[in-house]
């Protein structure tokens, strides 16, 4: 069965955790025990978020003074080589030396005149309070909005349009290769305005409509979206709040999910699961073969399975 799997970037920094490197090893390690139970019976493409660790690098670039602060298409590569570098390690500690793993620094392209640059929505780094929040808005000229008891800064999130190097991806995985890539929802790019290529662009890509565009390009035979929580809940927070167990885009369609959250995780699953037919699931990753075989978090299909 050809996977793809997305870890959540509060799977690799929990939340309210300290973004040491020491933290983020150990909850590396912890992941590439899970995705090792399954990665031997399966074609395996894993992606995962960034949100916390690009924040944090941001942060640092813009306290060194004596140069401006490196762009976010930049310091989405930073991260998707520091986190690929330790998840490829550890799952590689843990596979058969006969099974290769590689970690690739992917591009995706995005519209340049997509309305998320002129509306910032994508929640990255720390959560400050609100005396933090006005002063790092006036320092930085950062938007930062509301976020449970905090606030957190936003930046651009443009839909992904296409993968330039899929044929890589797709070699690989034919070869028994496990594959890490489009870390971060990938490294942002526009065509340029001479039309000769493409460049880099200020954004951070939501990381699980890139995972959703990989596995429908990749005919995946499902896509798994790993998160901190054990399915996708209804009225999430109140009295009334409950999981949600087997389901379609249909039925999902009629409800209200959080922004920057939960909701892009749903709507990627159901944008695979009308393009393919095939099944997308929902969960945490500690339950990761219940969510492959069917049974775990929150399922999502057509209807006809």
């Amino acid at each position: 069965m050809r996977l793809v799997v997305a870890l959540g970037g509060n799977a690799l920094l929990r939340r309210a955790q300290a973004a040491s490197a020491e933290n983020q090893l150990a909850n590396v390690r912890l992941a590439a025990a899970q995705l090792a139970r399954v990665a031997p019976a399966n074609e395996l493409l894993l992606t995962h978020g960034n949100g916390p660790q690009v924040g944090l690098l941001a942060l640092q670039s813009a306290a060194y003074a004596p140069v401006e602060s490196y762009p976010l298409d930049v310091l989405d590569a930073e991260t998707e080589g520091m986190l690929g570098y330790w998840l490829e390690q550890e799952l590689a500690n843990l596979l058969p030396a006969s099974r290769a793993v590689a970690t690739l620094l992917t591009r995706v392209e995005v519209d340049p005149a997509d309305s998320a640059f002129r509306k910032p929505g994508k929640p990255i780094g720390p959560v400050y309070a609100k005396a933090q929040a006005d002063e790092i808005a006036a320092r930085r000229h950062w938007t930062l909005v509301a976020e449970g008891a905090g606030w957190r800064r936003v930046v651009p999130s443009p839909r992904p349009l296409r993968v330039p190097g899929l044929g890589v991806i797709r070699g690989l995985l034919e070869r028994g290769v496990l594959v890490i890539a489009a870390g971060g929802g990938g490294i942002p790019v526009v065509p340029r305005a001479d039309g000769r290529g493409l460049e880099g662009v200020e954004a951070v890509i939501d990381k699980d409509l890139s995972s959703a565009l990989l596995a429908i390009e990749l005919r995946a035979d499902c896509l798994i979206i790993a998160t901190d929580v054990d399915a996708a809940y209804l009225d999430w927070g109140l009295p009334t709040q409950r999981a949600l167990g087997r389901t379609t885009p249909e039925a999902l369609a009629g409800h209200a999910f959080a922004a920057g959250s939960m909701a892009p995780k749903i709507e990627a699953a159901c944008g695979f699961v009308r393009a393919t037919g095939r099944r997308a699931a929902i969960g945490a990753l500690g339950g990761i073969e219940a969510l492959l075989e069917g049974h775990g978090g929150t399922q999502i299909t057509s209807g006809s399975d």
